[in-house]
């Protein structure tokens, strides 16, 4: 999500509201009632909006606050709005599964708006054009050059950069069939040897932190830490440590490669879990060649099971 926002199918109806709570302080013009985690209703005033970033929070969270660099996950509306024109653009809600904010790769105003929110917190931003996609808009999301954008969020869960595994460390792997990975500081990817001889022509999953957390199940949003690895020379050709934020996936869906559909359903949240991916659970006779990966190639991965909504 390289300063974009994923935004999802657009919500029908609101519900009621079962907690008022007003909001128009600090240069903030919209309404917003309802309980944390419920879809909010939001209600806007006459006229066009105001010209600048404005940001409130609604109720407090508490726990780590998030800085540039972590993962927000949270529940969340997105509007659009104008002079002539209020619209829904997106929620999580209709999906009953919520969104993935990597801070500091989003539009400059929803990193603004949640750098320092707590799990628990409502907040709620109003970002004008320059703050968001700009005088060109983004087509793509239906906002125009001209559209503010009004984003309600319920932060769910915060994962910092340095988020790792949880768990207790299994004996080291004794195959010497398969990669060894040696240990890493917070942070950075683990370091993973490639044994001689061919790879594995079926797909292999061996936890290596056993996390105590919950079973990771189809259709959840997973919040994790990866590297990707070349069996054949052990290079790294994707890793989200060097993209400086976890990442998060629907997994079990179809939506990533059925190597890791296979692999981490079924593996529990704190896990360090490591995988050898044959290309037919891979990216398949054609490869990848934006990260340089061939049709014939097999794949290491090393993944931290970070968190699941």
């Amino acid at each position: 999500m390289r300063r974009r926002v994923r935004l999802l199918p657009v919500v029908a109806v609101l519900v009621a509201p079962l907690v008022l709570s007003a909001c128009s302080g600090g240069g903030l013009d919209v309404t917003v009632r309802g309980d944390f985690g419920k879809l909010p209703e939001v209600e806007f005033p006459k006229g066009e909006p105001g010209g600048s970033l404005a940001v409130e929070t609604l109720k407090e969270g508490d726990g780590a606050a998030a800085r540039k660099g972590d993962l927000v996950v949270a529940d969340y509306v997105g509007y659009r709005w104008s002079e002539s024109e209020r619209k829904l653009l997106a929620s999580s809600y209709s999906k009953g599964r919520p969104g993935a904010f990597p801070t500091g790769q989003l539009v400059p105003g929803l990193t603004k708006a949640l750098e320092g929110a707590r799990p628990g917190s409502r907040v709620v931003a109003r970002i004008p054009p320059e703050d968001g996609f700009g005088e060109k808009g983004d087509p793509k999301h239906q906002v125009g050059g001209d559209d503010t954008l009004v984003y309600v969020l319920d932060v769910r869960a915060v994962y910092p950069r340095t988020a790792g595994p949880r768990g207790k460390a299994q004996a080291p792997l004794d195959d010497p069939g398969l990669p060894r990975v040696g240990d890493a500081a917070a942070g950075r990817a683990p370091a993973v040897s490639m044994p001689r001889g061919a790879a594995p022509r079926k797909l292999q999953v061996r936890t290596l932190v056993r996390g105590d957390g919950p079973a990771v199940r189809k259709g959840q949003l997973l919040a994790l830490q990866y590297a990707g690895y070349f069996w054949r020379d052990g290079k790294v050709f994707n890793s989200s440590w060097s993209e400086g934020h976890p990442a998060a996936v629907t997994i079990g869906t179809g939506q990533v490669m059925k190597g890791w559909d296979e692999g981490l359903v079924g593996q529990r949240v704190g896990s360090r879990v490591l995988l050898v991916v044959p290309p037919s659970l891979g990216y398949g006779e054609k490869g990848l060649a934006q990260f340089g990966i061939k049709g014939s190639d097999t794949l290491v991965f090393v993944v931290d099971l970070l968190g699941v909504h």
